[in-house]
């Protein structure tokens, strides 16, 4: 992506704020943290594992970040050192960005009800939701001024999406998560909200079984009959993470290219997508 799909401006000038759920330079998170980045954010990161900190650390580390630690969401001490890092170098903080999701592989194949273990929905509901109420109770904790957050969704919460199986329970979750976060949160001029982003070619929709088909169904039935863009999610969530965004909480903003409204495809494109010829 080019700098001027970033525009920048100072509508985050003096604001702080976390970046959780970057896995490399394709992801949705990174085009977030770009876009604030070039607004005049200030940011940290985290990230789970040496692996993850081979990628994410240079990244950071490219548009200033200072705070770059580890953490892992389902447990306590870690996510306790992580805002304990925070708290210790700012004080306080003014929204925080959550794009962390997760399934096994063999839960996104084939039959919902034949693939999804005990487990399996456990750590995909654990991971994919709890993580934002629990990530949010600690941040709100530092937004003595007011904030905002903002998470991650699919319309695969509204909708059957094939093989996205339990993942679309978990999202539905997180969509709920964010309703109640945003009545408990709001007294406190916290603003809590969700995007919906079309599919994306990132590390996690790789995951997904029969993805080049997704792709293509939707753009053929997206009002742009174009794939979504990293760009538009990210100046979405500068949106809803600035002032801009007054007044707007508890909402899940789609931004697929209209794909949600969409209730049948044009004939064209479809038998396009299809390699169907006329």
């Amino acid at each position: 992506m080019s700098k001027h799909e970033f525009p920048e401006g100072t509508l985050m000038q003096g604001k702080r704020g976390l970046i959780m759920g970057v896995a490399n330079k394709n992801s949705i998170a990174w085009a977030i943290a770009r876009q604030l980045h070039a607004q005049g954010a200030e940011l940290a990161f985290t990230y789970q594992g040496e692996a993850l900190e081979r990628r994410v650390r240079p990244l950071a580390e490219s548009i200033g970040a200072k705070i770059i630690v580890p953490c892992d969401v389902t447990d306590d001490g870690s996510m306790d050192a992580c805002f304990t890092t925070l708290r210790a170098a700012w004080g306080e903080m003014d929204f925080l960005v959550h794009s962390i999701a997760f399934a096994g592989r063999d839960q996104l194949a084939g039959s919902f009800v034949e693939a999804t273990t005990r487990e399996g929905f456990k750590s995909a509901l654990e991971i994919s939701a709890y993580s934002f109420v629990d990530a949010g109770r600690r941040a709100s904790a530092m937004m003595k001024n007011g904030g905002a957050m903002v998470t991650m969704t699919y319309l695969g919460s509204e909708r059957v999406v094939p093989n996205y199986n339990v993942m679309g329970v978990a999202k539905a979750a997180l969509e709920a998560s964010t309703r109640y976060m945003a009545a408990d949160l709001g007294p406190q001029n916290i603003r809590v909200n969700a995007i919906s982003a079309g599919p994306i070619k990132t590390l996690a929709a790789a995951g997904i079984g029969s993805g080049r088909h997704m792709f293509r169904f939707h753009s053929a039935m997206a009002a742009d009959q174009d794939m979504t863009r990293l760009e538009g999610v990210a100046g979405a969530a500068l949106y809803l993470l600035s002032s801009l965004g007054t007044s707007c909480t508890g909402e899940v903003l789609h931004v697929d290219g209209g794909f949600h409204a969409i209730a049948m495809p044009q004939e064209k494109p479809l038998k396009r997508s299809l390699g169907i010829e006329d």
